[in-house]
């Protein structure tokens, strides 16, 4: 799917999870292992979302800022105990991944440093270690009796298809990274093209008018101003 122009307020969903909308400024994700999100930030505001997690678990995040004046935003992740775990001031991407413990996390993103210009901002969330696979793979047993019979046993399958699984998730995180990438230099090529069309008519103008007062002076140079005599 080829980029497509962000409109001024985009808050469309691109991975599979619920939002729910929680005052003030708040939202909070349902239990998945990959997520990402497209939104737009206006100027002077601040956003954060919360999302659940488990102990032991593992939470990596990735954000981009795909269009706005500076490409900047300020980011911050906090525990559920209320601890600031990252700050970013003014960045225009970044990704950090921490070790989980029971509880919600908190992350925001502050535009409040910017009067003007709105900001649309791409993060994806993937979690690990959440607990749903290895009780897929119990679910299996419980329904495979006499695997030393077979030449290849229930955990070589699992493996198998536990790394086919690990590679598309890879391939597609890639892929939904590389949109984003290619948003926000469309974007930047637009801004440019905009920017030489504005100063190659200003300096069209700037010519015309030139040539119109040279031609004025050189006219009034041959121009005869002696009054005649009766």
């Amino acid at each position: 799917m080829g980029p497509v122009p962000w409109p001024r307020l985009l808050l469309a969903p691109l991975g599979c999870f619920a939002l729910l909308v929680l005052p003030p400024s708040a939202a909070e994700f349902s239990p998945s292992l990959d997520s990402d999100f497209t939104f737009a930030l206006p100027a002077g505001r601040k956003e954060c979302f919360y999302q659940p997690m488990r102990k032991e678990a593992s939470l990596e995040l990735e954000y981009q800022v795909l269009d706005g004046a500076g490409l900047d935003v300020d980011f911050h992740l906090l525990s559920p105990k209320g601890e600031t775990l990252v700050f970013d001031e003014r960045k225009s991407d970044g990704v950090h991944t921490v070790e989980t413990e029971d509880g919600d996390y908190m992350f925001c993103f502050d535009n409040t440093f910017s009067t003007i210009s709105e900001k649309v901002i791409f993060f994806e969330l993937i979690l690990d270690n959440m607990g749903e696979d290895g009780q897929d793979q119990e679910d299996w047993k419980k329904y495979v009796t006499g695997t030393d019979l077979l030449d290849m046993k229930l955990e070589d399958i699992l493996e198998s298809i536990n790394s086919v699984k690990a590679r598309l998730s890879k391939s597609v995180q890639i892929q939904t990274l590389l949109r984003a990438f290619e948003a926000r230099d469309r974007n930047i090529q637009e801004s440019n093209f905009d920017r030489v069309n504005f100063w190659s008519m200003v300096s069209l103008g700037v010519m015309v008018v030139v040539s119109a007062v040279q031609v004025y002076m050189l006219k009034s140079l041959f121009e005869d101003k002696r009054k005649s005599r009766t």
